[in-house]
């Protein structure tokens, strides 16, 4: 699965994605509903405007990190 995220960067300490690309679909971040972090990793849990829940997670051990896809979970409508 290839993922490509856009994000707000005003600050460092606000980066957050705002926009994302899966499979060829592309998703806006409707809402930020946690952010936490790992040793070497940034986790974001947002809902998109699929009304679909993603944890996203970016490699912070390097300047340019991957993101990958952690968890998905489908909302009933």
């Amino acid at each position: 699965m290839k993922l490509e995220v856009d994000c707000y960067s005003g600050r460092t300490a606000d980066e957050r994605p705002v926009r994302f690309r899966l499979d060829g679909h592309e998703y806006m971040v409707e809402d930020v509903l946690d952010q936490w972090y790992g040793p070497s990793n940034a986790f974001y849990k947002v809902r998109a405007d699929d009304g679909n829940l993603y944890i996203l997670r970016r490699e912070t051990s390097t300047p340019d990190g991957s993101w990958h896809l952690e968890s998905f979970r489908q909302l009933p409508r």
